[in-house]
This record gives C-alpha cells, structure tokens and sequence, in this order.
C-alpha cells in the first residue's frame, strides 16, 4: 500500500491540538487495514525530517444518527492513528492552527 493511501486526513480537534502542543502527538484518520509500522513509514515518508517514536491506533465504531423524525443515517467506522514524535520534531502542517 503507498503511503498517500495510508494517511487520509488530520484530525482537527481541540483535544488533538492539546496533544500537539504537548505532548508533541498529531492525530491522523488512517486507511482501516493499515497497521502500526505501515503508519509509522508513511508519516516519516510524508514528512522526511520527522522521526516517529511511537504510533497508537484505535477503530472508531461506526454509529446511528437520526435525521428527521423517522430516516436514521449510518456512518461509517474510521481508523485513528496518534502519532508520537521524537522531542524537537514538528508537523509543520500543525503549526498556526
């Protein structure tokens, strides 16, 4: 699988900004058969001057919501990949959010 196919988009939250400015870990929505070393090659081949510690990844279920009063919409389930950087290390992607 090529890396552009692994890393989707950022997530952009508040929470994943908290964790970007300290503890140095960006949040990514990642392809759902990726596993932790092909996240791990795909993040330091995007961005060639960051060097990747370590890589968490939880399935995010997929969920009911309900429009209207009667049609419920199903969303689909997405994989999170919390990505760790060494210390000094930057996405500058990130930077100015």
């Amino acid at each position: 699988m090529h890396w552009r196919n692994i890393i989707r988009r950022p997530v952009v939250t508040e929470k994943s900004n908290y964790l970007a400015d300290i503890n140095n870990q960006y949040t990514f929505v990642v392809d759902s058969r990726a596993n932790k070393l092909q996240i791990k090659q795909a993040v330091e081949l995007a961005w060639p001057n960051v060097t990747v510690e370590k890589v968490r990844v939880a399935n995010m279920p997929a969920k009911r919501s309900r429009r209207w009063r009667r049609l419920t919409v199903r969303k689909v389930g997405w994989k999170k990949a919390i990505v760790t950087l060494e210390p000094g290390d930057s996405i500058e992607l990130f930077e100015g959010v």
